[in-house]
């Protein structure tokens, strides 16, 4: 593995991504690094997976620059984001799905964008899901925007690419309140802390392969139900670290 420090470390959570996650990161080194002049590492979160991504990242490490966390059981995606921040050490920090929705030709055009900011997001433009995750999605964020100050055009995109001193003042608090809603709780939290933010337009893709791990229709209600309370669980916390609204930049 390498533990070296490169100028990007990519976090990259992972639960049964057997299929995708090779050719994902294989394209994210050629395009970002081959291709962008990117000097970047990959940061794996893999998570229980049940099949063998662990294997596949393993046998991947052995010719690109890859940290694979230690295994451990399954404790969700937020938690195997939060695990894979505490594995970076690089001076810029980015953040990917592992199921290849994320073009890694972005990667270059935020790392740009981000200038003097402390954090640029990206906003999926067309977004290429389901129309029924769509239309959850929105609305949720009705009620979301109610809650927080956040303007962002898509608080829930994963492809964004933040200044490492800039995450410890997002994760103050108890960071993982909302347990599938990680970006959605990250953004907000980004907002209490007053990080200066710009966010661009970026390619959403449809899957390499396999189904959502998260998102399935059967677990929706379910997810529906917890975030909905862990909002007002994270909005109580945010207003106790003093949350003030913060412009937002969007560019082209």
């Amino acid at each position: 593995m390498d533990m070296s420090i490169h100028a990007v470390d990519v976090v990259l959570p992972a639960h049964n991504e057997e299929a995708a996650i090779a050719e994902v990161i294989r394209e994210f080194y050629r395009v970002a690094h081959d291709e962008g002049g990117v000097d970047l590492r990959f940061v794996i979160a893999e998570d229980g997976s049940s099949d063998r991504t662990r294997d596949v990242v393993t046998s991947l490490s052995t010719e690109l620059p890859i940290f694979l966390l230690p295994q451990a059981p399954r404790k969700g995606y937020s938690q195997g984001v939060l695990d894979g921040i505490r594995a970076t050490a690089a001076p810029l920090v980015a953040f990917s799905d592992s199921d290849g929705q994320c073009d890694p030709a972005d990667l270059v055009r935020l790392i740009a964008a981000l200038g003097d900011h402390d954090m640029v997001v990206g906003f999926r433009h067309p977004r290429d899901d389901s129309f029924f995750r769509r239309a959850i999605s929105r609305a949720f964020r009705l009620v979301y925007e109610r809650c927080f100050f956040v303007r962002l055009k898509d608080p829930s995109c994963p492809f964004l690419v933040i200044r490492q001193e800039s995450i410890e003042q997002v994760l103050r608090g108890r960071p993982g309140i909302l347990q599938q809603g990680f970006w959605w709780e990250f953004n907000a939290r980004a907002q209490a802390a007053g990080l200066s933010v710009v966010q661009i337009p970026v390619h959403h893709r449809s899957r390499v392969a396999g189904k959502t791990q998260v998102y399935q229709l059967r677990k929706l209600p379910r997810i529906a139900s917890e975030h909905l309370k862990g909002l007002f669980t994270l909005r109580k916390e945010l207003l106790q670290l003093r949350s003030r609204p913060v412009a937002v930049v969007t560019t082209t």
